[in-house]
C-alpha cells in the first residue's frame, strides 16, 4: 500500500470520526451541562494526549515551560472555545450549530490579514459575502428577508465559537512546537481553566433526571473522538500525503455525513435551508482556498 493510499485512510477514519461528534454533542448535552460534557470530554482528552506523549521520544521534558506557554492556546482551546460551542449546541438544532461552526476558516482568513499581514484579496471577500448569506439562510431557516432568528443568542453563541477557534489558530500558528507535544499542554492547561471555571461559578455537571453512564460515554467519545485521537490521525494523513490540498479538502466532506447521523440517530429531520446554508458555506471555504 502507498503512502498516498494510507493517507486516504488516516483522513477517511478522521472524517467519519468528526463526522459522529455534532450527534454525540447533543446526546451528551441531554444528560450533562455545557460545562459538564466539557468536563469529562477534556479530562479524558488530556489523559489520552498524556499517554501519547509519555511513549514519544518528548515526553514530559520541559514540563512547566511547556505549561506556562500553552497558558493562552489553553484558555482559547479547549476553555472558552467549547463552553461557547456546546453552549451553543444546547440551545440549537445539532444541524444549525455544526453549519454555523464551519464559518471558521472563513473567520481565520480576515484574522490572519489582521494578525499576520496577509494580504486580503477580492476572492476573500466574496468568499465572506457567501459564507455571511449561508449564515442568513441557517440562522433564519431560509426566511432571510424577514430576519426571523429562530434563536439569535444561540446562532451568535455558534458564530462566536467560530471567531474562538479562528483565534486559536493564529496563537497555534505562532507557536512553533510539535503540535502532538503543543496540543497535550494546551488541554491540561485548559482543564484547569474549565476546573476553576465549575468551582467558581459552582457550576452544575448532570442534569436532572441524567443517566450516569450514557454522560460518561458521551464524554469518553468527543474527548477521544472530537479532541484527542482524530487530532493525531489528521496529522498523520497530512504527513503521508503527495498533494495536501486534496487531503484538506475533504475535511468538507464531514458537515454532510454528519447529517447523515443527526437525521437516523437524534431523530432530528434535516431542514432544507440548512443544506442549502451549508452549502453556501462550504463553497465560500473553498473559493477562499481556491487559486483563482
Amino acid at each position: 500500500m502507498t503512502k498516498q493510499q494510507n493517507s486516504y485512510i488516516y483522513a477517511g477514519f478522521s472524517i467519519l470520526a468528526w463526522s459522529s461528534v455534532s450527534t454525540a454533542f447533543k446526546l451528551g448535552l441531554g444528560h450533562l451541562s455545557p460545562v459538564g460534557l466539557l468536563f469529562i470530554s477534556s479530562l479524558v482528552a488530556t489523559g489520552f494526549l498524556a499517554i501519547v506523549n509519555a511513549f514519544t521520544c518528548q515526553g514530559f521534558a520541559g514540563f512547566s515551560r511547556n505549561a506556562i506557554r500553552s497558558i493562552p492556546a489553553g484558555f482559547l482551546n479547549p476553555y472558552l472555545y467549547y463552553v461557547i460551542l456546546f453552549t451553543a449546541y444546547s440551545r440549537l438544532r445539532a444541524q444549525e450549530a455544526q453549519s454555523l461552526n464551519y464559518t471558521w476558516a472563513i473567520v481565520l482568513s480576515v484574522l490572519m490579514v489582521v494578525f499576520m499581514k496577509e494580504s486580503f484579496r477580492i476572492k476573500d471577500m466574496g468568499a465572506l459575502l457567501i459564507s455571511f448569506v449561508g449564515v442568513l439562510v441557517i440562522s433564519t431557516r431560509g426566511k432571510v428577508l424577514s430576519l426571523s432568528f429562530d434563536d439569535a443568542w444561540g446562532t451568535a453563541l455558534a458564530l462566536g465559537s467560530s471567531l474562538v477557534w479562528a483565534l486559536y489558530w493564529v496563537v497555534s500558528l505562532r507557536d512553533k512546537r510539535d503540535n502532538q507535544q503543543k496540543l497535550f499542554y494546551n488541554f491540561l492547561i485548559g482543564s484547569g481553566f474549565i476546573m476553576a471555571h465549575i468551582i467558581i461559578s459552582k457550576s452544575q455537571l448532570l442534569l436532572s433526571g441524567a443517566t450516569l453512564r450514557a454522560a460518561i460515554l458521551s464524554g469518553v467519545w468527543v474527548g477521544i473522538f472530537e479532541m484527542g485521537l482524530t487530532f493525531l490521525l489528521w496529522l498523520k494523513a497530512l504527513q503521508l500525503t503527495d498533494n495536501t490540498a486534496k487531503i484538506s479538502n475533504m475535511v468538507f466532506l464531514t458537515p454532510f455525513i454528519s447529517m447523515f447521523f443527526i437525521q437516523n440517530i437524534l431523530k432530528e429531520p434535516i431542514h432544507p435551508a440548512t443544506v442549502i446554508g451549508l452549502v453556501l458555506i462550504v463553497a465560500s471555504n473553498l473559493l477562499q482556498k481556491s487559486s483563482l
